[in-house]
C-alpha cells in the first residue's frame, strides 16, 4: 500500500491477478460432515451429483472438514481471470467512445472494481447507480430503465476517475463517468 492507502499497481497484469479456481461446497447426503468440491456431474473426487447436498457457499480446500482428494484436485485446477480481466472482456464490446477506451486502459492497469452486481435494472439503478453523480455518457440510461430487464452494473475507480459500466443483459454495454465520491 502507498501512503495514500492505494495499492501499488506497478508490475500489475491480468496474469498476476488471476484467481484460484472456484468450486461450490457440497456434502454427500448420506455422509454429512465432509466438505467436497462440486464439479460438472458430481464432486471432484467422483461422488455423483444425485448423492449430494449442495450449499450456496464456496468450497474451501484448506478447511478442516475438506475432502483431501477434492482439496488436491482443486489446487491443481487452472486459475481463472481476475475481476479486471473479466470486466475488460465484457467492456470490449461496449458502445465505442472515449469513455470505453479510458475504462479499458484503466482495467489493463489494475483499476479497482469497487462493485459489480447483477439484477433487475430498476432496482440496481435505484440503489446502486447513483445517477446524480453521473456527469458523462448517461444518455442510454433511460432506455435501460424503460426496458426493465436484468442489468449488470460495475463501478470502476482509477486514480481520480470513476466510471460506472452498465451491462444490459440483451444489449451492448456502455460506460459512463461519475463525479468521484
Amino acid at each position: 500500500m502507498t501512503a495514500s492507502g492505494r495499492q501499488d499497481r506497478q508490475g500489475w497484469s491480468f496474469a498476476s491477478a488471476r484467481e484460484p479456481a472456484f468450486f461450490t461446497a457440497c456434502e454427500q447426503t448420506d455422509t454429512p460432515g465432509v466438505g467436497h468440491a462440486l464439479a460438472a456431474g458430481g464432486t471432484l473426487c467422483g461422488i455423483p451429483e444425485d448423492r449430494l447436498t449442495v450449499y450456496r457457499s464456496p468450497f474451501f480446500p484448506s478447511g478442516e472438514t475438506a475432502c483431501a482428494r477434492c482439496a488436491a484436485l482443486a489446487a491443481e485446477a487452472p486459475s481463472r481471470p481476475g475481476v479486471q480481466e473479466r470486466l475488460h472482456e465484457r467492456v470490449r464490446c461496449a458502445q465505442p467512445g472515449v469513455l470505453r477506451e479510458e475504462v479499458l486502459a484503466a482495467l489493463l492497469q489494475g483499476a479497482d472494481v469497487k462493485l459489480w452486481i447483477n439484477g433487475p435494472s430498476k432496482s440496481l439503478i435505484r440503489h446502486y447507480a447513483q445517477l446524480d453523480r453521473i456527469v458523462e455518457g448517461g444518455e442510454p440510461i433511460e432506455a435501460v430503465v424503460r426496458a426493465g430487464r436484468r442489468l449488470g452494473l460495475a463501478r470502476v475507480v482509477h486514480g481520480s476517475r470513476e466510471f460506472v459500466v452498465f451491462l444490459p443483459e440483451d444489449d451492448r454495454p456502455f460506460v459512463t463517468r461519475a463525479q468521484p465520491a
